[in-house]
């Protein structure tokens, strides 16, 4: 059973940095899209950075291009976000995703089958 366990979230005064890691169990299939998101206090889940696997292509959202820096590490099968200068608006509870293999558009939410609990991202 595959899971993904996030982890480096904390509190962090604003222009502060922070690092999250995703842990991912070990698959047989191949994946397509790995992805970070983030769900704000009264607000719906948005993509912050995706991972498109096959054409290594990762998409930023606009709220976060040039402070976010999504990468992989292969070997240790984890995902991290790297932020830098942290506002109070990028607080809130971040997700890793990924999907089972299937074909799609990394961009849609729908595309992401595993989920991951969840580490809470403060910023004062």
């Amino acid at each position: 059973h595959v899971q993904l366990v996030e982890s480096g979230g904390g509190s962090v005064q604003a222009g502060g940095s922070l690092t999250l890691s995703c842990a991912a169990g070990r698959h047989t299939y191949k994946r397509n899209c790995m992805g970070w998101f983030r769900q704000r206090p009264g607000k719906d889940r948005e993509g912050l950075a995706v991972l498109w696997i096959g054409g290594a292509t990762t998409t930023y959202a606009d709220s976060v291009k040039g402070r976010f820096t999504l990468t992989q590490d292969n070997d240790k099968n984890t995902l991290y976000l790297q932020m830098n200068n942290l506002q109070v608006e990028d607080a809130g509870m971040y997700y890793c995703a990924a999907d089972r293999g299937t074909i799609g558009d990394c961009s849609g939410q729908m595309q992401y089958a595993l989920w991951g609990q969840g580490t809470q991202v403060t910023v004062s």
